[in-house]
């Protein structure tokens, strides 16, 4: 592909952690096509995270809500069954002529198809889902179905004659977020005190046979603070504050509860304020090692070769090699692969990271 595009749409819809595997991607596009329009469509809880990125020219939301709300119920909802023929009539008309599907399930496969652009980049046959690979005309074949996200994201652009090397992400922060978290850690710790641990214990509800167990959180964090004089802050998102509480509640000593974020940057830039990231396979645990905070990921039903954190990064992934894993059973009920990591090993971890940090 040896031509110069005009205007470029990004399809990545989800999921945040997802969303920031892609940033570096973007940041090479817009290297390699610096006059570039270039847009992203994704979903509205993934979108956050790239505000008022300068590599980008327009976020585009897709309508999930509505477009499900209006084939749920065609007779009641008239105005929300015609919402996708408005959808695409206005993607056309935007008049793409590269799309990158980076997504590569069967409506991102639609979307690229439907968008009428010349140039539809996506994965080939056996390296995307739901025959995907049937709405795009341009075919990236990978190496190694087991590959990591964000290398998997890189090699989609090198159909455009780009270097497959991984570029630091951007996550932008304006001076209302910046001041907010300045007034958060000013009215708790008048001196940052280091070590400085932010511990994420929480999941999305969707995914709680990802999370560690509450107890070994507890113990971690009362070690760290006895034996190492660490201070600790529990982050949250949208319904985690009681699980952060629950923690708070049964441990020895006082953590530090972060405050309620009014978006994704925000939570970024107090994960860049501190010393070590701890938590488990999650958006936070990416967007922690994209401002180059040094992650402890804790892995159980998930690929970790696929979803690790970033290799430009200082990380420790904690697992265990069990026959089961990795698995997609949502309702699991033993959760072998998570009760078997112990508190020990994850301090022991954490002890490594930090002594780096002290040596460079």
């Amino acid at each position: 592909m040896g031509y110069q595009p005009s205007k470029i749409l990004i399809i990545r819809l989800s999921a945040v952690g997802d969303v920031v595997r892609t940033l570096p991607a973007l940041r090479a596009i817009r290297e390699k096509f610096p006059s570039a329009y270039i847009a992203w469509l994704v979903e509205e809880k993934a979108s956050g995270i790239l505000e008022g990125n300068p590599d980008l020219d327009r976020i585009i939301i897709f309508p999930r809500k509505k477009i499900v709300k209006g084939f749920l119920n065609p007779l009641t909802s008239l105005p929300t069954l015609i919402e996708p023929v408005r959808f695409i009539k206005e993607l056309r008309g935007m008049k793409f002529d590269l799309v990158l599907d980076f997504h590569g399930i069967f409506k991102s496969g639609l979307i690229s198809f439907l968008s009428g652009a010349s140039h539809r980049v996506g994965f080939s046959r056996g390296f995307c889902k739901e025959s995907n690979y049937i709405f795009n005309n341009h075919h990236v074949h990978l190496k190694d179905k087991s590959l990591n996200r964000i290398e998997k994201n890189l090699a989609l652009i090198s159909a455009l004659g780009i270097e497959p090397i991984e570029l630091d992400p951007v996550i932008p922060l304006t001076q209302d977020d910046r001041k907010k978290i300045d007034n958060f850690f000013l009215q708790n710790m008048a001196v940052i005190h280091h070590p400085l641990i932010a511990i994420h214990p929480g999941t999305s509800p969707n995914t709680l046979y990802k999370r560690w167990d509450e107890e070994r959180y507890v113990q971690l964090a009362n070690t760290l603070i006895e034996d190492y004089h660490a201070r600790i802050i529990l982050t949250w998102g949208p319904g985690e504050l009681s699980t952060v509480e629950e923690i708070a509640h049964q441990m020895k000593y006082r953590p530090l509860i972060a405050c309620q974020t009014d978006n994704l940057q925000q939570l970024a830039e107090i994960f860049r304020r501190c010393d070590l990231y701890i938590g488990s396979d999650t958006g936070p645990m990416h967007i922690a090692a994209s401002v180059k905070t040094p992650v402890i990921a804790i892995f159980g039903p998930t690929d970790h070769v696929v979803n690790a954190p970033s290799k430009r990064n200082r990380n420790i992934i904690i697992r265990r090699d069990l026959p089961c894993s990795p698995c997609r059973e949502y309702q699991c009920a033993s959760r072998a692969c998570m009760k078997a990591i112990d508190s020990d090993e994850v301090l022991k971890a954490a002890i490594e990271l930090l002594n780096l940090q002290t040596l460079s």
